[in-house]
């Protein structure tokens, strides 16, 4: 389990996570919600000790995040960054290889490469994991990012808007791929997400935040619905059931 204690932030005299609390199962799909500014991604980068928090506590299966040593926090949580900027000249097999660094510090072991070969396989990268990473499509290149941290071999996987750019075919294959992984290995998949309909669908939690504090929290259902959704965005929503699906739509 993660758990967040009071959790807090500012720049200059402006609070981004205000006493945040709450905790995170050790498996399935966690995804957190918001409008943009409501503290998100600086909570999640704060998680994964990214950056520093002004006060609170944060710990993975009873470890203190911010005093443990880096190697061990790194077997344990992997964190797959918004903005990933890798060498034109690097392939696919070597970016997923650089997740196994907590754990061979450059020096791949044969349980390493049998690792990113299951990775690779996993993510259906067989064909392209000796291409350039910039040879790759923006949904080819998020699933080999997907690969390497599913390669660091972790419980807790971190991602911070993983759809960002993506077109919603890639996007789709992205948040499946997500879903499979909590459910095929148990793993504890956090993700920020402003696509509140994949959130929705690809779920078992969502965690909305508005102004830097915890607004809603629960299941999809518990979260998808008119008065809720107002409550964290400002704006009036119609929630939608499609064949079991709760999904939001929006207007003016």
């Amino acid at each position: 389990m993660i758990k967040v204690t009071d959790l807090t932030k500012a720049y200059d005299k402006t609070v981004v996570v205000d006493q945040v609390s709450v905790s995170i199962p050790d498996a399935g799909v966690t995804s957190i919600i918001g409008a943009n500014g409501a503290g998100k991604s600086t909570l999640l980068s704060m998680v994964s000790r990214i950056l520093d928090a002004d006060a609170g506590s944060v710990e993975v299966d009873g470890i203190d995040v911010f005093n443990a040593p880096s190697r061990e926090i790194a077997t344990r949580l992997s964190i797959l960054r918004q903005e990933t900027h890798m060498t034109a000249r690097i392939t696919v097999r070597e970016v997923v290889e650089f997740g196994r660094y907590p754990h061979s510090r450059g020096r791949l072991t044969a349980e390493c490469k049998s690792k990113v070969d299951d990775a690779i396989e996993y993510c259906d990268l067989g064909e392209f994991s000796s291409r350039g990473i910039h040879e790759l499509s923006g949904g080819q290149r998020q699933r080999a990012f997907i690969a390497m941290v599913l390669a660091q071999d972790t419980r807790y996987v971190l991602l911070d808007e993983p759809l960002n750019n993506l077109d919603m075919p890639h996007a789709t294959s992205v948040m499946k791929l997500l879903r499979k992984l909590a459910d095929d290995h148990g793993k504890s998949i956090v993700l920020v997400l402003h696509d509140i309909n994949y959130a929705s669908v690809y779920s078992d939690r969502i965690v909305a935040m508005r102004d830097g504090v915890i607004v809603a929290d629960g299941a999809p259902e518990a979260v998808m619905n008119p008065g809720t959704l107002e409550s964290i965005y400002g704006m009036p929503f119609s929630v939608l059931d499609l064949d079991g699906d709760l999904i939001a739509a929006y207007f003016r």
